[in-house]
């Protein structure tokens, strides 16, 4: 892994250990909670809550998919 690859993961890291992104995480999980199916109007709605709950699903995932990149680069790394 070169020097620019680790400090990028090594950003993300410490982004992932404060406090900030643990509430925005907390915050994107319960909005992905609040949607109802019982809410939803028609198909042009659906279609909305469909959207809004990838994006926040994409967050909430966010820091799983960085570590698992990084584990993966390392375990190549390692293996050669």
């Amino acid at each position: 892994m070169t020097k620019e690859e680790e400090q990028y993961y090594e950003t993300y890291f410490d982004l992932f250990s404060s406090t900030g992104w643990k509430q925005f995480v907390g915050d994107s999980e319960r909005n992905y909670n609040s949607f109802s199916i019982e809410q939803i109007k028609d198909s042009e709605h659906l279609a909305f809550v469909k959207g809004q709950r990838m994006v926040l699903e994409n967050i909430i995932q966010f820091e799983t998919m960085i570590r698992s990149a990084y584990d993966t680069i390392q375990e190549q790394a390692d293996a050669t």
